[in-house]
């Protein structure tokens, strides 16, 4: 099906959010266990422990890990918002530098300035859109981005972003001191695909509607580990828990020409299947036999393919033994721990 789909629906008894391209499933939000990134707790400081590089703080939640100590005391209230999800066996991370994000606009307290998103590039838009925030925006001691969402986006809305932004965080900043309790608790996926997915889209939010719209065919393939590339080629793509390995084949088809586009084309995909995973950390890639010479097309092709990519990805580089390293930010958990035993 031509065009874009947004489906709301759940999986596994979560609530999940699909987006679909021209029939083709561009992400996947799926509800996770335990706090969400972005809730916004009131905490207090427990005592540091030599060696940790930060503080444990007591929530309602539990305990969670902040990485700062200095200028902290056991049982100051603190508010945190989370930063990620929990590893294996560990706390999940809390930083002290809250963010107010909405679909429109991002409020910073603690960072001043008004600034639009560097994406827009239209100088005249972004002179508007400055103009429109200096005057819904008053908040002292913190600062607002624009998010590319405002682009062509009707002025009132984003006004009424802005506001309905600076409003809850002058709340949330006021409401510091007391026990540990969650004043926020984050988005889910639902609202997330409302935040992110910004461009006109078709939504469907009818039960059922991830079988009927090929949402379930494309998560179960997601799992497995051997991805279709064009012309026969192959991508296997296997977590561990040092990192994740990629390995790039062209099948029988031994000959240079062959190399170079299975190599091109994992590059072009890979993006979309790390984030449909929800794979992060450490990615290596064995590629197929590519001389020296080609490697140039190679890193240009991988670059464009993450520039549109919304998750931190670090391009290392080559390794001596001519594999290609990058680092990717956790931002997600891994989907086969979320829904993996529902669709196998």
């Amino acid at each position: 099906m031509k065009g874009r789909q947004i489906i709301l629906d759940h999986i596994a008894g979560r609530e999940a959010a699909a987006l679909m391209v021209d029939g083709r499933l561009q992400d996947i939000f799926v509800d996770a266990d335990g706090p969400r990134v972005g809730a916004i707790l009131r905490a207090k400081v427990d005592k540091p422990q030599k060696g940790q590089g930060g503080v444990f703080v007591a929530t309602p939640a539990g305990p969670m890990f902040l990485r700062q100590v200095k200028g902290l005391s056991p049982g100051q209230p603190i508010l945190v918002q989370v930063s990620g999800h929990a590893e294996p066996g560990k706390a999940p991370p809390v930083t002290e530098r809250l963010m107010f994000k909405s679909r429109f606009a991002i409020v910073t307290p603690g960072a001043p300035g008004i600034n639009v998103s560097r994406s827009l590039r239209d100088e005249a838009a972004r002179a508007a859109l400055l103009d429109l925030a200096t005057d819904a925006f008053d908040m002292e001691d913190a600062g607002l981005i624009l998010r590319t969402s405002c682009e062509g986006a009707d002025p009132d809305a984003v006004t009424e972003d802005i506001r309905a932004m600076a409003d809850l965080a002058t709340a949330i900043l006021a409401d510091r001191d007391g026990d540990p309790e969650a004043l926020t608790e984050g988005d889910g996926p639902h609202v997330l695909a409302w935040r992110e997915w910004t461009e006109a889209a078709e939504v469907i939010t009818a039960p059922g509607s991830f079988a009927t719209h090929g949402v379930l065919d494309a998560l179960a393939e997601a799992l497995a580990p051997a991805v279709d590339l064009p012309h026969g080629h192959t991508m296997v793509i296997e977590a561990t828990r040092a990192l994740i390995a990629v390995d790039v084949n062209t099948g029988m088809d031994t000959s240079p020409a062959a190399a170079l586009k299975a190599n091109l084309n994992a590059a072009r995909e890979l993006p979309r299947q790390l984030r449909l995973r929800g794979l992060g950390g450490i990615v290596m890639i064995d590629l197929a036999p590519l001389p020296k010479k080609d490697r140039r097309t190679f890193e240009v092709s991988l670059k464009a393919a993450f520039r549109s990519d919304s998750v931190e990805t670090v391009l290392a580089g080559w390794t001596p033994l001519g594999n290609y390293e990058l680092q990717r930010h956790r931002v997600r958990l891994p989907l086969a721990d979320l829904i993996g035993d529902a669709l196998s």
